[in-house]
């Protein structure tokens, strides 16, 4: 399942292990479109700790990794980046940045 975080709990969980952060904003129309299918990849790949933040009410988090657009999506493995893509991406994309990190 997703979680939606805020700028400091953020810092405490990015450098855990696979995490999967999703930069978005309420007003956004790819980040409602993508949306349902980050919650059902979440239920799929439990060993990856999946995040929202929402770029509006935290943008120290789109700031930290120079984030211009949203959707942004965010493969970290350990605190480190591994890969950063942005705009709405289809289901086979998103296993293809899991699987980065896992």
């Amino acid at each position: 399942m997703m979680k939606i975080v805020n700028t400091k709990e953020f810092n405490e969980v990015f450098d855990k292990g696979p995490v999967l952060l999703d930069l978005y904003a309420d007003w956004c129309g790819p980040c409602k479109m993508i949306a349902p299918v980050l919650e059902q990849l979440s239920t799929e790949y439990e060993n990856v700790t999946f995040i929202k933040v929402n770029v509006d009410n935290d943008p120290d988090v789109a700031s930290k990794y120079g984030v211009v657009s949203i959707p942004t999506l965010i493969a970290l493995k350990d605190g480190v980046v591994v890969k950063q893509v942005a705009g709405f991406q289809p289901k086979p994309m998103l296993e293809t940045l899991i699987k980065t990190i896992i």
